[in-house]
């Protein structure tokens, strides 16, 4: 009796996956736990075994489909093993695939048919005020999917502005985009005259651009910046360095930007929630996200679960282990949900300061910017007032207007400020 292999559940409150890739074609020989096929969820690519040894008897889905937990994703069993009946593939075996639910191949919009609906696609319909009968397709068997709902909305924004003449503007807003852990995207050949060639959208890519786009629409952006001496926390490094190093662990400075964080949400709770429509979700815990770079392959938040339980030292560890697991593409798809508030540093490429994007459903982002020596005015009771050479540091604080004014997320990022200058009383 052939095995059939369903997607299986990635993680907590992961419900469905985009299939990125097979790693065996129909018909190759398979060993259990073998990687068969690799799947993208939130920017994390992952490789699922294989269930059993044999044959790749049937691959029921195509690349580039999503699926819910619990669909079928292929048949395994012995070399020329028939399979049952009422399971066999179809010619187009994908369009048995898309859900555990049975969809039609062209749903109806008039007859308010509209197949599956996942619930990513229900909630931005909803938050959008989206009528789904209105909104055509272009998933498998005609499925509505999250870039059918954002494109509906782009459009509807856009009508008035087309009425009047004026030309519909394509593209995203600029802004650090959360990514994933994938490869360069290859360069196709140029197709027409004058153009350099052509990078064709992964999922992964198309899955930033969405999240991006919602989140600019989400919320109102503002962004506040102040900036903050760093001579406390480089001379608190310089000292510890070794004796962290003892303990197996690199002590980075986003370990100090993150503890600055962590008493800061403490003292500003109303910074570490959520916008609802009956109100404002205040997190009891706080969970940090932090941007990782991946070269290339673009960026990925990892997060810090209960980073408010966690010692300098066991905040320098657990950035270490994110960090490298997210390079090596071995981060767990829970291990990049439920944060409460994110860190992007983009000093590391020697940016001073910059205006990125919520990380929705969070109320703000804070960005770093590189660590440089400059000329200050420093203010002491012996002294007066003296010119000295700091390391000195911007850090923009980018927050959803809904849920704070000017005064309150500046008084979480002088707050941050605060605690970086004074380290050593800390």
């Amino acid at each position: 009796m052939p095995a059939q292999f369903l997607m299986p559940r990635l993680g907590e409150s992961v419900d469905e996956a985009t299939l990125t890739k097979w790693l065996k074609k129909q018909g190759e020989s398979v060993r259990e736990l073998e990687p068969l096929l690799e799947v993208n969820t939130d920017k994390v690519d992952t490789e699922l075994p294989s269930p059993a040894s044999g044959v790749l008897l049937a691959v029921l889905v195509e690349e580039g489909a999503t699926v819910r937990v619990g669909t079928p994703l292929a048949w395994i069993g012995e070399p020329g093993e028939a399979l049952p009946k009422e399971r066999a593939p179809a010619v187009a075996a994908v369009e048995v695939s898309v859900s555990v639910q049975e969809a039609p191949a062209q749903p109806s919009p008039a007859s308010g048919n509209r197949g599956f609906i996942s619930p990513v696609v229900a909630r931005i319909a909803a938050e959008q005020g989206v009528d789904l009968s209105k909104v055509s397709g272009t998933g498998l068997g005609g499925r509505i999917t999250k870039k059918d709902v954002l494109a509906y909305v782009e459009g509807r924004a856009a009508a008035p502005q087309a009425a009047e003449g004026t030309p519909v503007q394509s593209g995203l807003p600029a802004g650090a985009a959360p990514a994933a852990t994938i490869p360069p995207r290859p360069v196709q050949p140029a197709g027409q005259a004058g153009e350099a060639g052509f990078i064709p959208h992964t999922p992964v890519r198309r899955s930033i651009a969405e999240h991006m786009t919602f989140s600019k629409r989400t919320s109102p952006h503002v962004t506040t910046v102040m900036e903050a001496d760093l001579s406390a926390i480089v001379a608190h490094r310089q000292a510890h360095k070794a004796e962290f190093a003892q303990k197996g662990v690199n002590l980075t400075f986003t370990a100090y930007f993150v503890a600055a964080s962590v008493a800061a949400l403490k003292a500003h709770p109303l910074v570490n929630a959520s916008w609802e429509e009956q109100g404002i979700r205040l997190h009891r815990d706080i969970h940090i996200g932090m941007a990782t770079s991946l070269g290339e392959a673009g960026l990925i938040v990892p997060v810090i679960h209960h980073a408010d339980g966690l010692s300098l030292v066991g905040l320098a560890r657990a950035i270490n282990d994110l960090a490298n697991r997210a390079r090596s593409r071995e981060l767990k798809p829970d291990e990049v949900k439920g944060g409460t508030f994110t860190i992007t540093n983009h000093g590391v490429s020697s940016s001073l300061f910059a205006t990125p994007i919520i990380n929705q459903p969070q109320c703000a982002i804070l960005g770093v910017g590189a660590i440089q020596k400059r000329v200050v005015v420093v203010e002491s009771e012996a002294l007066g007032e003296t010119i000295a050479i700091r390391p000195m540091v911007y850090l923009s604080l980018t927050f959803d207007h809904r849920i704070l004014d000017g005064e309150a997320a500046d008084g979480f990022l002088a707050k941050v400020v605060e605690y970086l200058e004074s380290w050593e009383k800390a």
